[in-house]
């Protein structure tokens, strides 16, 4: 008999697994290309998610494009038009959102229960097909398909298609499978929101709080509007020494003791329980594609440390995923090779900022430098209450409209400075013992001192610190270099545009 060709058959062109806002988005822009997609959560929709809440002003630009903007619901949720910082309980700035080109200048602070919603009926409006409170339990991507391994309430079940797409948050089922570990430890942050009602206070100002006790940590109040506010904090999971309390009992002792969260609180009545979530930052060794599978949002990893902002980058990367699977429809070429140029545009948008992010975080995770760093955090801001280019990009960047990297175009040598004076020569005098402590300043010998202490407490945990820091170093070095040359790239083809005379 001759050989027939067997046609592969699929039960659809795109499976995304998570249909939070990065697996609804990237479904909406697929389907509205046409491919026929499914999503598929593991819990039912309306479902909650622990997140700060906040939509800043990039995010809102996308959900324009994804038709939700306009909607009725949308467009009464809570405006956020202004941050503060406080530390130690002392406000030490209050500002507008800059108002920035393209942008608008405003976030909105929108329930995750209510939000995500939306843009899974934007999906199921596009075409996508739902399936809920189903999980993935393992996938293999052959030369012709992807066969996808579900469960739910009724058993298990396999479902093919010609890509999959791992949408499925920080603990991805997709990530660890196709990688076949599970993150770094150094990679994790944990993070714990309560919702409280009859909160005082200004409700369209973001509070963002720092406290010795929980650094290298954050804690926020973000008004929901009607007297209700998002409550929360986040906090890496390596720390040296770790710290000895839970996310949620942390958080509880900072309403407790924090004077400026407590004077909002002060009338409030908590509304639910405390509940915790692991995050993954972004490592740019852990690659987010292969053949037929490629992650997005909080499953690649896309959160930056520095200011929680991980909605943004969820639909950033929904609509990068999706430009690059449009060829990819039209060619039947699903390849890593036909994939690369998404990871690719989010290392050249996303890694330097990430970097630093990075680099700053691990810095500050060794606790022995916290009162430092909090000192640090209360010059910087004096300066901002005296330079209004310089407030506006630390505004700017806690509204997610500035990039990270702006902070060392403004600060100057600043960071540069501290991070040699805390880590570089507090490191060195640390082990260089007695003799040396005695050479160096007040401030130098204390934290020497208790940099020296930390490492004969736990020798090995410090020395995993030096050599993440150490990495992070080189990482952000690495990409400071890359973006410095093609600014001047960039300056000499301008100069060479320029007319002589």
């Amino acid at each position: 008999m001759p050989n027939v060709a067997v046609k592969p058959t699929y039960d659809a062109d795109v499976i995304i697994a998570g249909a939070g806002p990065a697996g609804a988005a990237a479904a909406t822009h697929l389907a509205r290309l046409g491919a026929s997609v499914i999503l598929i959560d593991r819990t039912t929709f309306p479902r909650d998610k622990v997140c700060g809440d906040f939509v800043g002003p990039a995010a809102l630009i996308e959900l324009g494009k994804l038709g939700i903007a306009e909607t009725d619901g949308f467009l009464l949720t809570n405006i956020g038009r202004r941050g503060a910082i406080f530390v130690d309980g002392e406000e030490l700035i209050s500002k507008p959102f800059p108002a920035i080109e393209g942008m608008p200048p405003y976030g909105r602070v929108i329930p995750r229960y209510v939000f995500d919603k939306f843009i899974v009926d934007a999906a199921r409006s596009a075409g996508a097909r739902l399936i809920e409170g189903t999980r993935v339990t393992d996938c293999q991507a052959g030369g012709s398909a992807v066969t996808v391994e579900l469960v739910n309430a009724s058993g298990g079940f396999a479902l093919r298609c010609k890509l999959l797409i791992g949408a499925d948050g920080s603990s991805s089922a997709v990530a660890r499978i196709m990688r076949g570990l599970a993150p770094p430890r150094c990679d994790r942050f944990i993070a714990s929101r309560a919702y409280f009602t009859n909160v005082d206070g200004p409700e369209d100002r973001l509070d963002l709080y720092f406290d010795g006790t929980c650094f290298p940590g954050y804690y926020w109040l973000f008004p929901a509007g009607n007297g209700e506010a998002n409550v929360g904090l986040g906090v890496a999971l390596e720390t040296l020494p770790a710290h000895n309390e839970t996310p949620a009992v942390m958080l509880q002792r900072l309403i407790r003791e924090d004077n400026a969260l407590s004077a909002r609180l002060g009338n409030a009545r908590l509304h639910g329980k405390i509940k915790s979530w692991p995050l993954i930052t972004y490592n740019h060794q852990l690659p987010i594609v292969f053949d037929r599978v490629m992650m997005i949002g909080d499953a690649a990893g896309l959160i930056n440390p520095l200011n929680g902002e991980g909605i943004q980058y969820a639909l950033l990367s929904a609509r990068w995923a999706a430009e690059v699977v449009a060829p990819c429809l039209q060619s039947g070429d699903f390849s890593a090779l036909a994939l690369a140029p998404y990871a690719a545009r989010v290392e050249s948008e996303l890694r330097y900022d990430m970097a630093l992010a990075r680099l700053i975080i691990q810095l500050t995770s060794n606790r022995a430098l916290t009162p430092v760093w909090i000192e640090v955090f209360k010059i910087l801001a004096a300066r901002a209450r005296k330079d209004d280019q310089f407030a506006d990009t630390v505004s700017g960047i806690f509204a997610g409209l500035t990039p990270a990297r702006d902070v060392l175009k403004v600060v100057g040598g600043t960071i540069e400075e501290a991070a040699q004076t805390l880590v570089t020569n507090a490191a060195a005098t640390a082990f260089r013992g007695p003799r040396e402590w005695a050479r160096v300043s007040m401030n130098g010998a204390r934290i020497g001192l208790a940099l020296a202490a930390c490492a004969a407490r736990d020798p090995a945990s410090f020395a995993g610190w030096l050599k993440c820091a150490a990495a992070s170093t080189f990482e952000f070095g690495a990409q400071a270099s890359k973006s410095a040359a093609a600014d001047m790239a960039q300056a000499a083809v301008r100069l060479s545009r320029k007319p002589m005379g």
